[in-house]
């Protein structure tokens, strides 16, 4: 078992990684002293795959839970679903002692994260990832938050868990698509942080996207947390260097919402977003050519789908213009200078955007 810290002032938050970790929880919640109710949070799917393993692993240490489930997919990540959990907690009698336990992907992580976080002021979370993107990413640093009809993550919460259970067996029932958007975020990481990775990451993308190699897949898991865990405990709530993280979310968010929150997996929007960063990066002159491409050749591997006929760069415009980083001084963007080199500004002009958001869109990525 592989672990890693988010070292907080108020907190540590550990991170444990492992192949069959989901079988033990019961000792992991015990290791860690979270004795009190357990609430699991899940969707149909997810539930459906292992709800059973876990509530049999639990049963078996002498812990029960109470286990309520959300419909499937982004739409769940809403006011009124966090409403029919609150009301069902409420009549449920839970209390400040409750747990909550996230096991599902991003969707859940983020909803239930922050039921968590509202729940009679804040009950103490889990979260139990099975999805690569909510293994490298979101599971990750006490983000939490549901969706708004104009725009995404736009009312949310700061909740660090107690504790994330990462068991990359789970990964297994993912489709190839899913695996691949999860790529999308290691690349980030890669991208803006480590260029080790970046090449670990080019020379063995088939390998990782079939799991063929455990210990591999344990390894990009524990790096990509080990990057994250390292920016969120010097800065928790996105002040500074966080800000870095949203590394192709700006227009990724974006394409996003312009999709309806269904066209695109996350991952993949924020593969596209990507791409239109790494153009910003050359046209204000920070990035050579050489390296701009060796980044685009990476995120072409990758296969995001295109985006929904008819979109144009207006449409992703008025879509930014409500983004959570922008400010009285305008948007924040995160570019490169480097592979594993990244850089915040605001010095992008204006009439840059809708050239960048058709590359992102674009079919082909040929560095300018």
């Amino acid at each position: 078992m592989r672990s890693v810290r988010v070292e907080l002032q108020r907190m540590v938050s550990p991170i444990h990684i492992g192949f069959g970790l989901l079988e033990r929880m019961p000792e992991l919640l015990a290791r860690h002293n979270l004795q009190g109710e357990l609430v699991i949070i899940s969707d149909e799917r997810v539930a459906g795959l292992y709800g059973e393993r876990l509530l049999t692993a639990l049963g078996a240490a002498g812990r029960s839970a109470h286990f309520l489930r959300v419909p499937e997919g982004e739409g769940a990540k809403s006011l009124e679903q966090c409403e029919v959990l609150w009301r069902k907690l409420i009549s449920g009698g839970f209390s400040r002692s409750t747990i909550i336990l996230a096991l599902g992907g991003g969707v859940v992580g983020d909803l239930a994260g922050f039921v968590a976080s509202t729940f009679l002021r804040g009950v103490r979370l889990v979260q139990i990832p099975t999805t690569l993107l909510a293994q490298v990413d979101s599971s990750v640093g006490g983000k939490t938050g549901i969706n708004h009809p104009l725009g995404k993550n736009l009312i949310g919460a700061f909740h660090q868990p107690e504790l994330v259970c990462i068991d990359p067996a789970l990964l297994a029932t993912l489709e190839r698509r899913d695996r691949l958007a999860g790529l999308g975020e290691v690349a980030k990481y890669a991208l803006i942080r480590d260029r080790a990775l970046f090449t670990l990451l080019a020379l063995n993308l088939e390998t990782l996207t079939e799991l063929a190699y455990p210990e591999l897949c344990e390894s990009i898991i524990e790096t990509s947390c080990t990057i994250k865990a390292a920016i969120v405990s010097a800065d928790e709530r996105e002040r500074g260097e966080r800000v870095l993280l949203n590394f192709g979310h700006t227009i990724g968010h974006a394409l996003e919402a312009a999709g309806g929150f269904s066209h695109f997996r996350h991952g993949e929007a924020v593969i596209r977003g990507m791409a239109g960063a790494i153009w910003l990066s050359r046209r204000i002159g920070r990035l050579s050519r050489a390296e701009a491409q060796t980044a685009l050749d990476l995120l072409t591997r990758l296969a995001p789908p295109a985006p929904p006929p008819g979109l144009r760069p207006a449409d992703l415009l008025a879509w930014m213009a409500r983004d959570k980083k922008r400010g009285p001084e305008g948007q924040t963007w995160i570019l490169l200078e480097g592979v594993g080199k990244a850089f915040i500004t605001r010095e992008v002009a204006e009439d840059l955007l809708p050239p960048a958001l058709a590359f992102a869109c674009a079919g082909e990525w040929r560095a300018p």
